[in-house]
């Protein structure tokens, strides 16, 4: 359940990320609100699931996934011009995130 709530934060990561570039400085409401929720999402995201998964782990998952999320969506929608590199590159942010969740962790202590 951890990995999950946190990339649904991730989500919200470039969902925010979108929203303040679209606020024009928070000139514009209606992009400056979703900013704000989903902002506020996404930090209580990252926060539980921070207390499930090694922080360095969770962070670097979070960003990765939001960053690429994020210039995912500005390329689809014209926002930033395709390159194959690019597409490499997310492609190896995506393969980072994934080596993360497969490393193993530290064990969990045994119970009494």
């Amino acid at each position: 359940m951890p990995w999950i709530v946190l990339l649904v934060s991730a989500v919200f990561e470039a969902v925010w990320a979108t929203a303040l570039g679209l606020s024009e400085g928070f000139t514009r409401p209606g992009p400056a609100v979703v900013f704000l929720v989903a902002l506020a999402i996404s930090m209580v995201g990252l926060g539980w699931a921070a207390k499930h998964i090694p922080i360095g782990t969770a962070y670097a998952v979070w960003v990765g996934v939001g960053a690429a999320l994020t210039v995912f969506y500005a390329m689809a929608t014209g926002g930033e011009s395709v390159s194959a590199l690019k597409i490499v590159f997310l492609a190896g942010i995506i393969a980072a995130v994934v080596g993360l969740k497969l490393v193993p962790g530290k064990p969990e202590p045994a119970e009494e």
